[in-house]
């Protein structure tokens, strides 16, 4: 019979094998360095908030952003509006994508962070739901949905197995309080969505990263049995890079791992490759290859990014911003 410190000492062994190594600072990776810049047609407008920019696709010779648009600086009064542009630097406003929900629904009260995949020749719109007010002593109950469309340009039909994932009912899951921002690649013939998601009693630093897989872009979609595959990290994105996949990390997590890239071959078992220095806030970047399982995925060059307005005529409202990447040994 095993006594009470060899028990202590095997549940210790235990929970150590459980927690992911990162690269230690001492090691030398290379340094990814990311530059901001204004943007024209999204960018500061006084009385307007746009912010929380999706991933980028190309349709043609024009690319595509969705994001949240509202009057208040969060995103918990908004609706999803989209952008075109030629050059990524000159942007065209083309509407409202998709309203609120129905009043008292899961979604009746914001739509927002929205991201797009492109799966079976149609074009598949993921944003995030809340049915609460914002206000004093808010706490979001947000759940991620589907619409979907044809064109690029919509009309976008909501799916009625709506919402695609909500929060866990187990309190013990790190995203048993909320679900949000998804971001989604095809890989092994499935659909790969990422998300982040916050346990029941944690705060926004202690977001961390989970996994869901689908057979088909509608879903179901199942939670992967390791998750978080990601210990932090407040904005999710990730990209193919050739046969793995990359995810680049913000501000927040265990400092072993922020303002870096991470790698995984599988897709789960991430360990970091780069270093990253001023990184996009809350970016959604042009990953041309995030749907082609080519195996040929490389550090993405650009995207766009929630920026903070200088000039006081703006109000300070969030807006979008373009963010460039270099790579340095």
């Amino acid at each position: 019979m095993k006594t009470n410190m060899q028990i202590l000492l095997s549940l210790a062994i235990l929970t150590l094998l459980a927690v992911p190594t990162y690269a230690d600072d001492a090691v030398a990776v290379p340094t990814v360095v990311v530059m901001h810049s204004e943007l024209e047609g999204i960018g500061a407008q006084p009385g307007v908030m746009r912010r929380d920019p999706s991933d980028i696709i190309r349709v043609g010779d024009l690319y595509y952003v969705w994001y949240s648009k509202g009057k208040i600086s969060p995103g918990y009064d908004a609706t999803v509006w989209y952008a075109t542009s030629k050059d990524g630097h000159q942007w065209t406003e083309k509407g409202m994508a998709l309203d609120k929900g129905e009043p008292g629904s899961w979604e009746g009260t914001s739509v927002f962070t929205p991201n797009i995949l492109v799966a079976e020749g149609r074009y598949w719109l993921f944003y995030t739901g809340t049915s609460k007010k914002y206000g004093k002593g808010f706490q979001p109950d947000s759940k991620i949905g589907i619409a979907v469309s044809d064109s690029p340009d919509g009309p976008w039909e909501r799916l009625a197995t709506n919402p695609a994932l909500s929060n866990s009912p187990n309190a013990a899951d790190f995203d048993s309080h909320l679900v949000d921002d998804a971001c989604l690649i095809v890989r092994e013939g499935k659909i790969w969505f990422y998300y982040k998601g916050r346990q029941l009693g944690k705060g926004p630093g202690q977001t961390q990263m989970g996994l869901a897989i689908a057979d088909k872009p509608e879903g179901p979609y199942v939670r992967h049995e390791s998750n978080p595959v990601i210990p932090g990290n407040h904005e999710v994105l990730v990209w193919p890079q050739g046969k793995g996949v990359a995810a680049m990390i913000g501000t927040t997590g265990p400092k072993a791992i922020t303002n870096s890239i991470l790698y995984a071959e599988d897709g789960i078992h991430f360990t970091k490759t780069h270093n990253v220095k001023n990184g996009p806030w809350a970016g959604g970047a042009f990953r041309p290859e995030a749907f082609t399982q080519s195996g040929e995925g490389k550090l993405p060059k650009w995207g766009v990014e929630i920026g903070t307005p200088q000039r006081k005529q703006s109000g300070r409202l969030p807006c979008i911003q373009r963010f460039d990447v270099t790579e340095k040994d």
